[in-house]
């Protein structure tokens, strides 16, 4: 049995999509059972609630054999560290309780750098991977660099002024992956059953990229001309706590960003491994293009 949480997320109905194709017996942890279509509904067991709550846990994780693990963002939370770790306490008290042996976490890049303890958002998810792996349980933190499917964000403004921005330079070449490649390493992480201990496995994608380098790609996908424009931190913090993020929240975003952007993406080598197959052009053409046509 195979336990998967946020299953209608961006990341989670992927997950489940893949293990669902492959025959696996799965149970799903989800707040809101109607939130998932109908023919994946008659095929797993549905667990209603949040994966913080201990009685939900318990009863989840019984007879599990894995658990695909990912905490749900909520900007409006008053505490960062306490969304990542605090959020997974009950999980890590039921992995070891009910015979949990595998977990695969969704999680950041940075580990054992110097920058990682002041970036912010990815600060707080390395301290979750630390809770997690202290459980006892075997444990892969899925070691991620920023989403392509972020770009998603900025439609309305590629589509109407041609533009995306962000608190970054427009020079530093990162790596970034596609949430299909990530659904797909986690999915083959859940299936085997031969791995134990505690490791990361980073999913950098094929190659690292600027943001002048992803408009010229934008804009070759849609025909169209796009640029990168950096926005003001301030400006940037002001935008999150207008739609919702606590003060906290939205300063623990602006520290990941401006730390990706002194190098804690860089740290990690690419490897054959490490170096997931969509490209950024790819996600363009599979996501961008339709939603900035639609």
């Amino acid at each position: 049995m195979i336990v998967v949480t946020t299953p209608t997320g961006r990341i989670g109905h992927q997950v489940l999509d893949l293990l669902l194709a492959r025959g696996a017996e799965v149970r799903v942890i989800v707040r809101d059972p109607a939130r998932l279509p109908a023919a994946v509904r008659d095929r797993v067991d549905v667990v209603p609630g949040s994966h913080d709550d201990p009685q939900v846990v318990d009863r989840a994780f019984t007879g599990a054999d894995a658990v695909f693990w990912l905490v749900p963002p909520d900007f409006g939370d008053p505490d960062p560290m306490s969304r990542y770790v605090t959020f997974s306490r009950a999980g890590c008290e039921a992995f070891a309780g009910k015979g949990v042996r595998r977990v695969v976490g969704v999680s950041a890049l940075g580990h054992g750098t110097p920058l990682a303890d002041r970036a912010g958002l990815v600060t707080a998810s390395l301290a979750m991977d630390d809770a997690i792996a202290g459980s006892g349980v075997g444990y892969r933190a899925l070691a991620l660099p920023g989403f392509m499917d972020n770009m998603l964000r900025s439609v309305a403004s590629i589509r109407d002024r041609g533009v995306f921005g962000w608190p970054s330079s427009p020079d530093r070449k990162l790596p970034t992956c596609s949430t299909g490649d990530i659904a797909a390493v986690a999915a083959d992480l859940l299936l085997d059953d031969t791995w134990s201990g505690v490791d990361r496995v980073p999913v950098l994608g094929p190659e690292d990229l600027s943001h002048d380098d992803e408009a010229r790609i934008m804009s070759e996908v849609l025909g169209r001309p796009v640029r990168f424009e950096r926005i003001h931190p301030d400006a940037y913090l002001a935008g999150l706590v207008s739609h919702g993020a606590s003060e906290a929240m939205a300063r623990a975003a602006l520290e990941m960003i401006q730390a990706k952007d002194e190098g804690l993406d860089n740290a990690e080598p690419r490897t054959p491994r490490s170096s997931s197959p969509t490209s950024f052009a790819e996600r363009c053409r599979q996501v961008l293009k339709p939603a900035v046509e639609g």
